[in-house]
């Protein structure tokens, strides 16, 4: 739980800003999110302020952090979802990690073949002018 100096611990009267700069994150990516639905949008006072509860803040941080390991959107959202029940299974939770993981490992598998190609490319070529130059015509042909 993040503690804030100066807040209650039920209901944090935030402007968007502050609470962008305590979750680390854009005022554009907040708004971005309450318009997709991954954050729900807040209470506002007459002033316009919005009104942020404790949750809010730690969903808003946990989605940062998922978008970290470039969690996809909408497994997010499946992941914040499923907090709403706490006695439900992990599975669901154990499955999207499972499966980003794999995805990460796929993309070094992918990458490592990339760095392979570019360093037989880039050691290809012993000539200084372009009409010789080995890359080039590795590259042009199949």
């Amino acid at each position: 739980m993040i503690e804030l100096k100066g807040y209650s611990d039920w209901k944090v009267k935030l402007k968007i800003s502050e609470l962008a700069s305590i979750a680390k994150v854009s005022v554009k990516t907040i708004r971005y999110y309450e318009q997709i639905g991954l954050l729900s949008a807040p209470n506002r006072s007459d002033n316009g302020y919005r009104f942020y509860q404790q949750k809010d803040i730690e969903t808003l941080i946990f989605i940062r952090r998922c978008r970290e390991l470039n969690i996809a959107l909408d497994d997010i959202k499946r992941l914040v979802d499923t907090q709403q029940d706490p006695k439900s299974s992990c599975a669901l939770v154990d499955n999207i990690i499972a499966q980003q993981l794999a995805r990460i490992q796929q993309t070094q598998r992918e990458l490592a073949l990339l760095e392979q190609s570019l360093a037989a490319l880039a050691s290809c070529c012993q000539n200084h002018q372009i009409k010789d130059c080995s890359i080039l015509h590795t590259l042009k042909s199949s």
